[in-house]
């Protein structure tokens, strides 16, 4: 390979200090057989042979000693990855491409993580790389391109589907004549009809795969299937054409078109179920985006303007009405209002916000319309840095089946190797027909050797496993989570809606005269507050509706008048604003509720208090239990929660919890999960709110609530029905038995190729003279299969 050159330039390189520490460090990098450091063009010029690997080592130092590069970072969609070993293979061929510095691509989501010097190579290029190996890059950055990722998932899983539809209206037949009625008349041509689209038109895909391995010199599942298919079916081909060749030998000419199509319907079927297993990440991602308006109310000259939310700048005024949603980041300028702003906080009860408060994309406008300004547009809002979180947090993870195509990548060269090895032996060393037995041990070794058992090992289990799940109510959406829930040893919960039922009630009304119930139960009729309901709900159908005039002062509660007599309802600080007396009574029951983490609110006239209400989020029953269980199990349990400090250690406290974190936005929650990984915990977030969606799918395991927002359960790879927190205790068991059981499968599928390659390779044979049939590896491989699956559905049986 010869040496080449490239230009790096450097942002501040501004001294002959700093020339003279950039040259040490590039003598300490190996490899590099001629670098010069300009000072005047702010530039490194180096020649070296291995110029991607040196790129990748000089940028890496001078990052480390603070020398700035003018480096890109973009992540782009990856197409055409059928297996995680695609995701290797296109990561490695985007890492040998002159310019870039870093990396990674994720089969999970289909993402590619790339960082590159724009003056040394362009994403065409990068694009270009892949095209050359049989992968794509999507470059193009479309504001809908989540959407035709989407459509492009939703189109591959049609097509896979139709596939193994196809392949097993093909297969059924051709293996009842293969195991049944081989001596029927025709049964070889026919096989060999049905066979044919088996392989190559709905198992192409294996043959293509195995063709970009081996363009990148390595080797996969889709390697093995593709090598022993086309072997089994080219032997088949010759002995239905030439079967005289055999009998004049003395032998039989089978043929195995039955076992080359039906190793492909097999392995079809466990990929088609690997895609189902697959979270939607896009749909999740599609919900976020939602949360937006498509367009907003412009306020200019005093005229009303309607806009596209891609065409909003810093500083525009905008106007939500009652209901509306928040379009961007911003500050109110004029009006008065109650915010929903449960998608960031979880928190169930809308803030009161008036001028100079912020308020938030994502968020709802309730009662009243307001003016506000932009300050944050486009990807710098707070929704949009969720909508990031979760990305980034979900690219950053790998599927459990990436473990079988690891080994399936050592396997496949080893059972060659020893395929080829067992020809040449049995060439040197057979007798009569030294040829003959050559090649029927060399196709027995390949026909055994096929990683059916192996393809189908981990993805029946998941799939017994998730069944098993779902009748407990307990849906598990992939394999990951079922392999990690076993090894949980933290557990962060929300605590609205997880830990609590995350619905305001009232728990305690004290009348002090309760010949006013109907006023009270009126005003609150009239009333647009989101405490409202939870009163009324409370009176019931004790109380009769009045005809009142109720008026909203702002920011204090509701006033109406009655038979010439004022009454309030509201907070307990404008009591003391209207003179209302407070009795030591009213004092102490003020305290009462403040202990118990109640929402006050009081009704009284212009004299006295008459009633007062204590209003709070009550805990789930079952929260107590599920959180003894878990210290039991010796996990550490905390919760973090958007609600103030005081309200969070009350609910702490009563359920058992050791550590709180109160006031807590969307990415501090996933910054604690971090921090926690980062000290080597294993972290399950359990929430139920869109606020919880970063945190979810930063965390280990990810557990939704069933009765939470559809973005928490879209994003989270675990929904728990109906709420209940003692379903976690038996997910981690289901995911110790469902793991034991893909153990298992895969020590079976193995223990099957160590013992049955060798016989199949003729071991025996100078011992006893025992050659393995073709035929009999094809069975023994069926039988392999079987096993497999018997074994994972032995699974539906076991107590959780």
């Amino acid at each position: 390979m010869d040496a080449q050159n490239i230009i790096i330039p450097i942002l501040n390189l501004n001294s002959e200090k700093d020339v003279a520490t950039l040259k040490t460090l590039l003598t300490e990098i190996e490899n590099i057989e001629e670098f010069t450091v300009d000072l005047n063009t702010k530039s490194v010029s180096i020649t070296a042979k291995k110029l991607p690997k040196i790129t990748a080592k000089v940028y890496e130092a001078l990052k480390q000693n603070k020398f700035e590069i003018n480096s890109v970072q973009k992540t782009y969609p990856v197409l055409n990855m059928t297996c995680a070993s695609c995701a290797s293979s296109s990561q490695a061929n985007l890492q040998r491409q002159i310019g870039v510095v870093n990396a990674e691509v994720n089969y999970g989501n289909g993402m590619g993580k790339i960082e590159y010097i724009p003056n040394l190579i362009t994403p065409e290029k990068l694009k270009d790389a892949l095209n050359n190996v049989g992968f794509d890059l999507m470059i193009d950055e479309k504001i809908n391109q989540d959407e035709e990722i989407e459509q492009l998932q939703e189109e591959k899983y049609k097509a896979l589907k139709n596939k193994v539809i196809y392949a097993l209206i093909f297969g059924f037949p051709l293996f009842i004549i293969g195991m049944f009625f081989m001596n029927m008349p025709y049964a070889n041509y026919i096989m060999w009809a049905l066979s044919t689209p088996i392989l190559f038109i709905f198992g192409q895909q294996f043959f293509v795969g195995a063709w970009k391995q081996l363009k990148n010199k390595s080797a996969n599942m889709d390697t093995l299937v593709a090598l022993s298919t086309s072997v089994a079916y080219v032997f088949s081909v010759f002995n239905t054409l030439f079967p005289a060749y055999w009998h004049s030998k003395g032998l039989h000419a089978h043929p195995y078109f039955e076992a080359a199509g039906l190793i492909v319907v097999f392995i079809l079927i466990g990929k088609l179920l690997e895609e189902r297993a697959k979270g939607n990440t896009s749909e999740a991602i599609k919900k976020l985006i939602g949360l937006q308006p498509n367009t907003v109310t412009i306020l200019k000259n005093n005229q009303q303007i309607e806009t596209k939310i891609e065409d909003v700048q810093i500083g525009d005024l905008i106007l939500a009405k009652p209901g509306e949603k928040i379009a961007v980041d911003g500050e109110i300028i004029e009006g008065q209002s109650f915010i929903d702003e449960s998608s960031l906080t979880g928190e169930p009860i809308p803030v009161e916000k008036g001028i100079n408060d912020e308020v938030f994309s994502g968020t709802i406008n309730q009662n009243s319309s307001i003016q506000y300004k932009a300050l944050k547009v486009g990807n710098q809002t707070l929704l949009a840095q969720i909508i990031q979180s979760v990305k980034n947090a979900q690219g950053s993870k790998a599927p459990v089946q990436k473990l079988v195509d690891k080994i399936a990548g050592i396997f496949v060269p080893i059972v060659i190797v020893i395929a080829m090895l067992t020809f040449v032996t049995w060439l040197i060393l057979g007798q009569e027909n030294a040829f003959t037995m050559a090649l029927l041990s060399m196709i027995t070794v390949l026909v055994i050797a096929c990683p059916c058992a192996l393809g189908l090992a981990t993805p029946t289990a998941i799939m017994v496993g998730m069944g098993k799940g779902a009748e407990n109510g307990i849906l598990i959406k992939n394999a990951e989570s079922l392999e990690l829930a076993k090894k949980i040893d933290t557990i962060i919960l929300d605590k609205t809606g997880t830990i609590t039922e995350g619905k305001p009630k009232v728990q305690e009304l004290v009348w002090l005269d309760n010949s006013t119930k109907d006023i009270l139960f009126t005003i609150e009729n009239n009333s647009h507050h989101p405490l409202a309901k939870s009163i009324t709900d409370f009176l019931g159908n004790e109380t009769n509706l009045l005809h009142l005039n109720v008026e909203d002062v702002s920011g204090k509660g509701l006033k109406t008048n009655y038979k010439n007599k004022n009454y309030y309802v509201g907070k307990i600080g404008w009591i003391d604003e209207l003179n209302i007396q407070k009795t030591e009574e009213v004092n102490q029951l003020i305290n009462s509720f403040s202990s118990k983490n109640y929402t006050i609110s009081f009704f009284g006239d212009d004299e006295k208090v008459l009633a007062l209400i204590g209003i709070s989020d009550q805990i789930k029953p079952t929260s107590i239990e599920a959180i003894q269980a878990f210290h039991e199990k010796g996990i550490e349990v905390w919760m973090v929660t958007g609600d103030n400090e005081f309200s969070g250690n009350a609910i702490a406290k009563q359920v058992g919890i050791d550590h709180v974190v109160a006031n807590a936005l969307p990415n501090d929650k996933m910054d604690i999960i971090k921090n926690l990984q980062k000290n080597g915990k294993t972290v399950a977030m359990v929430g139920d709110g869109i606020n919880d969606s970063a945190a979810l799918a930063q965390a280990d395991v990810s557990i939704a609530m069933g009765n939470g927002s559809d973005i928490a359960i879209d994003v989270a790879e675990i929904t728990l029905i109906g709420g209940d927190l003692t379903k976690i205790d038996h997910a981690i068991n289901l995911s110790k038995q469902t793991v034991k059981t893909i153990h298992q499968n895969l020590f079976w599928a193995f223990i099957y190729n160590v013992i049955g390659i060798p016989i199949a390779a003729g071991v025996l044979y100078p011992i006893n003279g025992f050659l393995l049939d073709p035929m009999v590896a094809g069975a023994a491989m069926a039988l392999s299969s079987v096993s497999v699956v018997t074994n994972s559905l032995f699974l539906k049986y076991k107590k959780i």
